[in-house]
């Protein structure tokens, strides 16, 4: 699944007349590369839920031959991260699946990430696995991390503490059982994340890759320096998928 139904608010001007996942980094929509990895990674079937100017993103969608889309509509009610997982649930069968969101972008190393996900994921003791990324490695992100790890791979939540070495990277493999007691309607998916915590299913691992956070158009210029190859963006939405 591909989160893309957010207002990217942190995102204007850029967002007024253009959803966030849409956005071209490196001459590609941040939709399509999420897409891209998801495809690398042999994932056949992608769900995008979708919301704000949700008919921009179902009709670049549409240009899209690979791997086969479904939408899940949030044009109703905007459900937040754990809200539009559980919504999309029907879709998503009953093994682990893939989790992405569409506002960042990762370089993937001698391990691809959704990959490692994959090979570190054990069945017997996890709910939910997180890609995360050292805080000292990261562009576009100016936060105190988000997680303790142990050397098990077990994680902790930062809550009240000043710092954490790693921070979330939205990328992330998640069994549906996570899902079994969610409430109705918006919620965050932190909420599930503390759940998994508090019974020792929730584990990390570490990306040994570039990760750049794109929150703000800021952000957006520094992984654009990354990426680096083409010149500066247009904001306008490439043909094509």
């Amino acid at each position: 699944m591909v989160l893309a139904a957010g207002l990217g608010l942190r995102m204007r001007p850029i967002t007024e007349n253009l959803p966030k996942p849409l956005i071209l980094l490196a001459g590609r929509t941040l939709l399509d590369h999420a897409l891209d990895k998801l495809q690398q990674a042999s994932v056949e079937t992608v769900t995008v839920n979708v919301h704000y100017l949700a008919h921009m993103i179902e009709d670049h969608l549409a240009a899209r031959a690979t791997p086969r889309i479904l939408i899940s509509d949030e044009r109703d009610e905007l459900l937040e991260t754990g809200g539009g997982v559980t919504a999309a649930l029907p879709t998503l069968g009953n093994e682990p699946f893939f989790v992405v969101n569409a506002d960042i972008a990762w370089e993937d190393s001698a391990s691809p990430a959704l990959r490692h996900l994959s090979q570190y994921w054990r069945d017997d003791a996890m709910d939910a696995l997180l890609l995360v990324q050292p805080v000292n490695d990261t562009t576009g992100y100016d936060g105190a991390g988000d997680y303790n790890r142990s050397d098990d791979g077990k994680l902790e939540r930062r809550r009240e503490n000043p710092s954490a070495p790693f921070v979330f990277t939205g990328v992330q493999l998640l069994h549906p059982r996570l899902f079994a007691n969610a409430p109705k309607g918006a919620f965050s998916l932190i909420r599930l994340y503390d759940e998994a915590q508090t019974k020792g299913r929730l584990y990390g691992a570490i990306h040994d890759g570039a990760w750049h956070h794109i929150g703000t158009p800021a952000g957006l210029d520094e992984a654009e320096a990354v990426f680096g190859t083409i010149p500066r963006r247009s904001d306008k939405v490439p043909d094509g998928g």
